[in-house]
C-alpha cells in the first residue's frame, strides 16, 4: 500500500471530474461532426484522455504499486490530413475552434498541476499528459489553418525592430 501526498490526490480527483465532462463532450462532438479529419482528432483526443483517466485511477488506487506510465503518443494511429476543403459543415468549424481551446486548456492545466505535485511519478505523468494535449492542440491548429477558420495578425518589421532596439538597450548592462 502506498499513500499519495494530499495535494496530488486532490488535483487528480479534480482532473478526473473534468475528464468526465470533456470526454463526454468530445464523444458528442464526434457524433455530430462531418469532417473526417476532425472526427479522427476527436477520437484520438478521447482515447488519450481515457488512458489518462486509467493512469490517474491507478495512481489513486493504493493497492497498485507497479510502475505506471502514460502511454506514448506513437502507440496511437496517426491523423491523416488528406482532405477536401469542401468536406465540412458549419458545426465542424466551431467544434474545431472549441476543441482546440479545450486541448490548450487541458495542456496548461496538466502542466501547472505537475508543478504543484509532490510525488515524482505523478508529476512526470502529468508533464507527459500536458505534452500530449499540446500535440492534440497542434493537430486542431493544423486543421484550422488548412480550412482558413482563423486569422492571425502579423506585426510589422518596423514594430519588431523598434521592440528589439528598445529591449536591447534595457538589457545592455547584462
Amino acid at each position: 500500500m502506498r499513500a499519495l501526498p494530499s495535494v496530488d490526490l486532490g488535483i487528480m480527483a479534480e482532473h478526473l471530474a473534468a475528464h468526465e465532462g470533456v470526454i463526454n463532450k468530445l464523444q458528442y462532438y464526434h457524433s455530430i461532426a462531418s469532417n473526417q479529419i476532425l472526427k479522427d482528432i476527436l477520437s484520438l483526443q478521447t482515447e488519450i484522455m481515457l488512458n489518462h483517466v486509467e493512469v490517474m485511477s491507478s495512481f489513486i488506487n493504493p493497492r497498485i504499486n507497479q510502475e505506471l506510465n502514460v502511454p506514448p503518443l506513437d502507440i496511437y494511429q496517426d491523423v491523416s490530413f488528406n482532405f477536401d476543403s469542401n468536406d465540412y459543415q458549419y458545426h465542424d468549424n466551431w467544434i474545431t475552434l472549441e476543441t482546440h481551446n479545450t486541448a490548450k486548456c487541458m495542456a496548461n492545466q496538466n502542466y501547472v498541476s505537475s508543478l504543484m505535485m509532490k510525488d515524482a511519478r505523478v508529476k512526470k505523468a502529468h508533464e507527459e499528459m500536458a505534452l500530449q494535449q499540446a500535440h492534440i492542440q497542434e493537430l486542431y491548429g493544423r486543421l484550422i489553418s488548412m480550412m482558413d477558420w482563423s486569422y492571425v495578425p502579423q506585426s510589422s518589421i518596423d514594430s519588431q525592430t523598434k521592440t528589439y532596439q528598445f529591449y536591447n538597450q534595457v538589457f545592455q548592462w547584462q
